[in-house]
């Protein structure tokens, strides 16, 4: 079975707990795909450019200038630093954004109704499994490679388009019916965000409708649940959400069903 692993923007911003990771996932057996993020990195270059980073519910608001900075970060820096990474650890990576080879050819998102308003995230794409050119991933993993996918697709018109990464990652893993494993710097979905020790061990949708209820889960653990739902009820085996560190343990975090 493939085995798509996600690995978020908090994590690569740490080198050595990027190291860690990279290594860790270099040992895997099997096939595999690695999606990453890097919204801790491309907030700091937006700053760094006098441009103010938005966020609405956890998704960032994309406009042509934000777009110019996180394609660089994300399928420039952060894509590049994994490959070269996970080579020096005999992993043969090979790193792609959505546009390459048409493997993740993007919707652009209509503007959402949220609080009562309209709201246009601007050069955001969304995706979904018949989003993925499942033949070239398959492809590549048959030559023996390692696909290492950056957020950012395109719309087959000529335009970028920025991804949320936990959305890539479920689209890929539904689209190729695999097992996914969703790492953070968390070791899983927690109860209570200040307790490290309060891991749910296991997340269906009505313990999960009843937490965003109570205001446990919220912000940006909502569309990483939401992505991670949507993930198995359109094909993807198996979800598991947890702590970088913790990719070997097959214990650790939680566990996400229908």
């Amino acid at each position: 079975m493939i085995r798509v692993v996600k690995i978020g923007g908090n994590v690569i911003d740490d080198s050595l707990a990027l190291e860690r990771f990279c290594k860790d996932f270099a040992s895997l057996d099997g096939p595999r795909v690695l999606v990453h993020g890097g919204g801790a990195l491309g907030s700091r270059m937006q700053e760094r450019l006098g441009i103010e980073p938005v966020r609405i519910e956890g998704r960032r608001v994309t406009d042509a200038e934000t777009l110019q900075v996180v394609t660089m970060v994300y399928a420039g820096w952060c894509n590049k630093k994994i490959a070269s990474l996970l080579q020096a650890e005999g992993c043969p990576a090979a790193g792609f954004s959505g546009c390459d080879g048409n493997i993740i050819c993007a919707a652009r998102r209509a503007p959402l109704e949220i609080g009562g308003k309209a709201v246009d995230f601007g050069y955001v794409g969304d995706v979904g499994k018949d989003s993925v050119n499942t033949r070239v991933l398959l492809g590549l993993i048959s030559m023996g490679l390692v696909p290492v996918l950056s957020p950012i697709n395109h719309d087959g018109c000529g335009n970028l388009l920025n991804t949320n990464a936990d959305t890539v990652a479920s689209a890929v893993a539904s689209a190729l019916g695999a097992e996914l494993t969703v790492c953070f710097e968390k070791p899983g979905v927690l109860r209570d965000v200040s307790d490290s020790g309060s891991v749910i061990p296991a997340l269906d949708p009505v313990s999960y409708r009843a937490l965003k209820e109570e205001g446990r889960i919220a912000d940006g653990m909502v569309p990483k649940l939401d992505n991670a739902f949507r993930s198995l009820r359109e094909g993807t085996v198996r979800v598991t959400i947890k702590q970088a560190s913790d990719l070997l343990d097959p214990g650790a975090g939680t566990v996400i069903s229908l």
